[in-house]
């Protein structure tokens, strides 16, 4: 029974826990917490901690490992559970579970056996990272977390570069660097982004600049915490920057040749200069030089 004095009914219910900042927990789900017959958690260490800090007792009820690598029988006795009348409680480690975080596997076993699955909104590092970068919000896609492999990277940056919305990221901070890096060639380096990290925490930071400039920012820095990276879309900016583009190569062509002006124009430009080679060419198939 919960603090409202009402039992929670059978089922699984997902509680998103804070990501930073204890106090960001909603009243909603201290009340699950307090009521569910079973917990389960990505992490069981950081699942008693956030309860101690809130003063719910285990009181005798089971505290259950889920993560990544938990086998399907795990999820199968927790849907047990909910099916025998038990309301299960899953947290991840921090944020709400299934974004960037293990549960799926368990959500849809609880689907396939017709447990109901109840969400308990709350913090999300998308979310938080989303409305503080300064870029728009109104369509966006969350694309979790990049290869770390070079070229697999940098081909999941080519299937982004023709996205008309903002683009959220995920990222380790001891790859932020690369792959603001290659985040630049791949979509642009004057493109709009902006590097959330450790939000919610006492060291909050969010830098926001082009994707260029925030890659010479990191380059070889340290960085600690989680990170978020929010990308601005690509069709706005993208005309800008090819007014601009023509604007300088119809300058440079006056007296260099195609190939040279596009090098040159590239370089004071920082986009990529097969980009502004093909610009080049376009104007002059246009009659613009």
């Amino acid at each position: 029974m919960n603090s409202t004095g009402v039992p929670l009914s059978a089922g699984l219910y997902l509680v998103a826990t804070p990501i930073g900042a204890a106090r960001d927990i909603t009243l909603r789900a201290l009340d699950v917490l307090t009521g569910a017959d079973v917990i389960a958690a990505e992490d069981t260490r950081t699942a008693r901690k956030l309860m101690e800090i809130h003063g719910i007792a285990m009181a005798g009820r089971r505290l259950v490992a889920f993560h990544d690598h938990s086998d399907a029988a795990v999820a199968a006795r927790l849907v047990g559970e909910a099916q025998a009348g038990r309301s299960v409680a899953y947290v991840s480690e921090a944020g709400t579970p299934l974004v960037s975080d293990p549960g799926f596997a368990l959500v849809r076993a609880a689907i396939d056996a017709g447990v109901p699955v109840t969400a308990v909104p709350g913090a999300s590092a998308l979310l938080a990272g989303l409305v503080v970068a300064g870029l728009p919000t109104e369509r966006f896609l969350f694309a979790g977390f990049l290869p770390a492999q070079d070229a697999a990277r940098a081909a999941a940056i080519a299937g982004l570069a023709g996205v008309d919305a903002t683009i959220v990221l995920y990222e380790s901070p001891r790859r932020l660097g690369a792959t603001l890096s290659a985040l630049a060639e791949g979509l642009g380096h004057v493109r709009p982004a902006a590097v959330a990290r450790e939000l919610t925490k006492r060291f909050e930071e969010v830098a926001r600049g082009s994707l260029g400039e925030l890659a010479l920012r990191y380059a070889g820095a340290e960085v600690r915490g989680e990170v978020v990276v929010v990308i601005g879309r690509a069709g706005a900016a993208a005309a800008a920057d090819e007014a601009t583009v023509r604007e300088g190569l119809a300058e440079a062509m006056r007296t260099m040749r195609i190939r040279d002006a596009a090098t040159a124009v590239a370089g004071a430009t920082g986009l990529p200069r097969k980009e502004v080679y093909r610009i080049a060419l376009g104007m002059t198939k246009e009659g613009g030089h």
